[in-house]
């Protein structure tokens, strides 16, 4: 922390992602194999847990916003998976379309999905460096 900056940044809260209908929304991130960590439908938010850790995804309904795909480049919300291929074939089977084939990066695979509002999230894994990944 610099001397002239009065707070310090201690880590995430939520990362939160607008969507057009929250009900909609809800089913979407539960196929994507996400777990409601809570909904309050009279506030239009849920959040979304991301492993253990306490900051999740916080979907907040936005009454305007209607479905649009994917603008590019788009804000990117990436998410540690153990092996991102897999998880390329499991979310297809949950019924969703993939923006592309898994890639490679710098420290394995990433396969992105976007939801009906054109939020992306990116499953990504650590094959090719293991050490620098959660459970190395």
């Amino acid at each position: 922390m610099s001397d002239d900056q009065s707070y310090e940044l201690l880590g995430f809260d939520n990362v939160l992602l607008p969507v057009g209908d929250l009900g909609e929304a809800v089913s979407f991130y539960e196929r994507a194999g996400f777990t409601v960590g809570f909904r309050l439908d009279e506030a239009g938010i849920a959040q979304l847990k991301v492993g253990g850790e306490t900051p999740g995804i916080l979907l907040r309904q936005e009454e305007a916003l209607g479905h649009r795909p994917p603008p590019w480049p788009a804000t990117r919300v990436w998410l540690e998976v153990p092996d991102a291929r897999t998880a390329g074939r499991e979310l297809r089977a949950a019924g969703l379309e993939l923006l592309d084939e898994p890639f490679s990066v710098v420290t394995g695979w990433t396969v992105e999905v976007a939801d009906p509002w054109g939020n992306v999230l990116g499953f990504t894994d650590y094959t090719k460096r293991p050490e620098l990944g959660r459970r190395a």
